[in-house]
């Protein structure tokens, strides 16, 4: 696809007004809004993350593409802006700690080319705010896109506060995975894996859901007492990596280990929220990745794992989890 090329360009050479022109003529010449933000602006930023997985690009690199999709997806939502309402109403959001507003835009997007009379919250809605933006506008379903493992908490208190409300939930984004375990595990009504998926399971919904059960109380327990330690376990960990612990480390090999510890301890929270192990083999497979991009020893993987049940000592399930998953990842 010549367009998805000629985007990458864009983002490449930073050229903001090539890219939001690229998408608007792409709709001026009749192509499918949801292939647009699919095929163009969200495959193009996937490349994007790739590229700094690699080590290709900074994260600042990867910020400044970020924003010019923004703004090329807005282009989108003003064109889309102009077409008539068919549909019900509906809440698009991203949780707490989930500051990734790019997918929830494309997904309230698509919703829009459909019909829906949508309302982007964007990034990091608390509870709270959901919760009166439930009570005065009274919407027929919520969307939640949930990047990062570490906004899953979050999101399952966003789907409570759905529920309560008798409004069902529809879920999606990286931190789900590839199927709808860790949704369903959450209490959401429905997961979708794309913006084209999240349509028709938009119109799948009920009309009303029940409030949720309770979680499992060991392990929900468990995962707000990690939770709650987070910033503590992260500094040991710290204080014992030979990682962090090199002399004069760089400030791009410090920031990357400090988000390495913070990833680890989230797909372990994650992993205890859902019943899921996946989070954590990923999430050792991604260290991994990376590290190794950027010319790290692969031992320093292999010594995070024997450091980590010893850490977790007063967390038996989350150290069985590592002990289990973590290690045959490495």
């Amino acid at each position: 696809m010549s367009s998805l090329s000629d985007y990458r360009d864009a983002l490449a050479g930073r050229d903001h007004a090539q890219a939001t022109g690229i998408v608007t003529q792409l709709l001026r010449d009749g192509a499918d809004p949801i292939t647009v933000l699919t095929e163009v602006i969200a495959a193009s930023q996937r490349d994007v993350g790739m590229r700094w997985q690699r080590g290709e690009w900074t994260v600042a690199d990867e910020h400044a593409c970020t924003a010019i999709s923004v703004a090329a997806t807005r282009a989108v939502a003003e064109v889309l802006a102009e077409r008539p309402l068919r549909g019900g109403s509906v809440l698009v959001a991203c949780a707490e700690r989930e500051w990734h507003e790019l997918p929830a835009m494309i997904i309230g997007c698509a919703l829009r080319a459909h019909g829906w009379d949508t309302t982007v919250l964007g990034a990091a809605t608390s509870p709270l705010r959901l919760s009166q933006h439930l009570a005065d506008r009274g919407p027929d379903a919520v969307a939640i896109s949930c990047s990062v493992l570490g906004a899953l908490p979050t999101t399952r208190r966003f789907i409570e506060a759905a529920a309560a409300a008798g409004v069902p939930t529809l879920v999606g984004g990286p931190a789900f995975g590839y199927d709808d375990v860790r949704a369903r595990a959450l209490g959401a009504t429905a997961w979708a894996p794309d913006a084209r998926s999240a349509v028709e399971a938009m119109a799948a919904l009920p009309t009303v859901v029940d409030a949720l059960p309770e979680p499992p109380a060991a392990a929900a327990t468990e995962q707000a007492l990690l939770d709650l330690h987070h910033r503590r376990t992260v500094e040991s960990l710290r204080d014992q990596w030979s990682l962090t612990r090199e002399p004069a480390p760089s400030a791009a090999l410090t920031d990357l280990a400090a988000d390495t510890l913070n990833q680890v301890l989230h797909a372990i929270s994650a992993a205890l929220l859902t019943g899921d192990s996946r989070p954590i083999s990923e999430t050792a497979g991604w260290i991994a990745d990376v590290l190794a991009a950027r010319g790290v020893d692969p031992a320093a993987v292999a010594e995070l794992a024997r450091l980590l049940p010893a850490e977790l000592a007063e967390f038996p399930l989350a150290r069985e989890l590592v002990a289990q998953h973590f290690v045959l990842a490495c």
